[in-house]
């Protein structure tokens, strides 16, 4: 296995071949309940007709042009996304770590726009994750992704819902952009506190800092809204998406408010494949099954799988807390979630364990109500097999 590969990944051994909604079946005809969505990106699930239908069709049309010439459907996705996220411009990528990548470059013009070069420099929130390369690591906290490649960019850290810590690095490294995510994703499921994110809005105001809101693995309406940070009225000066943006496919975008739409002049930012007619069409696929209703479900499965999961912490002692918005959620247990996801994985049912205590739980938008019970039953019967004594963090305070 993994012949010819780089061994960055640590791989299960089934092969997947197939699925639908939210169910995948490997090559021997096993099901698996989906809990994980290919790390919160297949929100339309598997299978899904009207998203093969559409790129049947554009694949016998056209599949790539580069940005150099035009097609149907970009200025449908670009103001869409930016109608549902109150931005006023968008640059397409292939990943989320491209659009961290684009929204740091457009931090840094807008310094030399304003004529203050010198602000170069980041603040970032401990237990953050941004991606991998190099602008991006910077950014991420958990020092064995940094470690290996260092020196990175200039950032300083801030503990999470600390804002007079908030208000100093802001105030004294003057950064050239505040970057957070509304809810921290590989940090565990974590949400920063609404408060928090309303008092980093104020500060990047007053200090003429761009804020930038990673909404990659919360935002395209996983919490029950198109981005998380509406459940607080916050509003940020750039956003970053991608995941469930084209339903699988790989495509990102960075958006911005007005006063940042002109801050690249031609040439100054590109992708050669990013925003291509294929991965358009199925963002429009998306954003279509969106306006139609899709969020509704999200809130109601969200509510539904919370409730379960709170059963949960009341009945086994080895839960610590239910964590996270919609059908973003974190199961974090009393010691170590990795042997637990391993179990659950045998039973069929398909998480991850993110921070070293927590489940993630991030199904397709599409999952059913019978789907979610059929999943609080597995996790009820695998969880209550484990030693239900509390036992000391599996990670030190701070980086969870």
């Amino acid at each position: 296995m993994d012949e010819g590969l780089m061994k960055t990944y640590a791989r299960a051994d089934e092969v997947f071949a197939t699925g639908n909604g939210a169910v995948l079946v490997d090559t021997t005809g096993r099901e698996f309940l989906d809990f994980l969505a290919g790390i919160a990106v297949s929100a339309l699930g598997h299978g899904h007709a009207g998203l093969a239908a559409n790129l049947r069709d554009q694949v016998g049309k056209v599949v790539h042009l580069s940005n150099l010439f035009r097609h149907p459907y970009t200025e449908q996705v670009a103001t869409r996304l930016c109608a549902h996220t109150g931005m006023a411009a968008a640059f397409f990528t292939n990943s989320g770590t491209e659009a961290v990548e684009c929204a740091l470059k457009l931090a840094r013009k807008a310094m030399h726009v304003r004529k203050t070069p010198q602000r170069t420099a980041f603040v970032a929130i401990e237990g953050g994750f941004h991606g991998r390369s190099l602008g991006a690591l910077s950014l991420t906290w958990n020092e064995k992704y940094r470690k290996p490649f260092q020196p990175l960019q200039d950032v300083t850290w801030v503990p999470p819902d600390d804002e007079p810590a908030l208000e100093r690095a802001l105030v004294q490294k003057q950064p050239a952009a505040l970057v957070l995510e509304p809810i921290q994703g590989e940090g565990g499921i974590k949400p920063l506190q609404h408060a928090f994110l309303r008092k980093a809005r104020e500060l990047c105001t007053k200090t003429g800092t761009v804020l930038v809101h990673d909404e990659i693995q919360s935002g395209c309406g996983r919490t029950g809204k198109f981005l998380a940070a509406q459940h607080a009225g916050v509003v940020p000066d750039v956003v970053v998406l991608a995941k469930p943006i084209a339903a699988g496919l790989p495509m990102g975008a960075c958006l911005c408010s007005a006063p940042f739409a002109d801050t690249f002049e031609k040439g100054e930012h590109g992708s050669t494949f990013a925003g291509g007619p294929l991965v358009c069409r199925a963002a429009l696929v998306f954003l279509d099954e969106v306006d139609r209703g899709l969020l509704d479900n999200v809130q109601a499965r969200g509510a539904q799988l919370r409730a379960g999961l709170e059963q949960l912490l009341r009945d086994l002692p080895i839960v610590r807390e239910v964590r996270g918005l919609g059908l973003m959620l974190g199961l974090r247990l009393w010691h170590s979630a990795q042997d637990v996801q391993k179990a659950l994985y045998q039973q069929g049912l398909i998480t991850n364990c993110t921070a070293g205590d927590v489940l993630r739980i991030v199904p397709p938008f599409v999952i059913t109500k019978e789907q979610v019970e059929q999943g609080l039953r597995i996790l009820r019967a695998v969880i209550a097999r484990f030693p239900q004594q509390k036992e000391a963090p599996a990670v030190p305070a701070g980086k969870q």
